[in-house]
């Protein structure tokens, strides 16, 4: 895969940014929230980077969709 484009940059940064809005409103800190579902810390953190250059898989929102109990469609029910 190529170099990411302004638009690619922007769609990874809100999807890093909705994922960490999200896990903030179940009231857990990165380390409750991964210690709870028994994953790595730096596993969310780089789920919650906005400064990585890796964006995160369909399959790996879906699994924190089914960590927090929400649909893929209410994850993507955002401006």
């Amino acid at each position: 895969m190529g170099k990411l484009t302004n638009e690619d940059i922007i769609l990874k940064n809100k999807i890093a940014e909705r994922i960490k809005f999200l896990r903030s409103r179940t009231g857990l800190t990165q380390s409750e929230f991964t210690q709870k579902h028994d994953i790595d810390r730096q596993i969310l953190s780089r789920w919650e980077s906005t400064s990585s250059s890796r964006g995160v898989s369909i399959y790996t929102i879906q699994k924190f969709c089914n960590m927090i109990g929400i649909t893929l469609s209410e994850f993507f029910d955002f401006d």
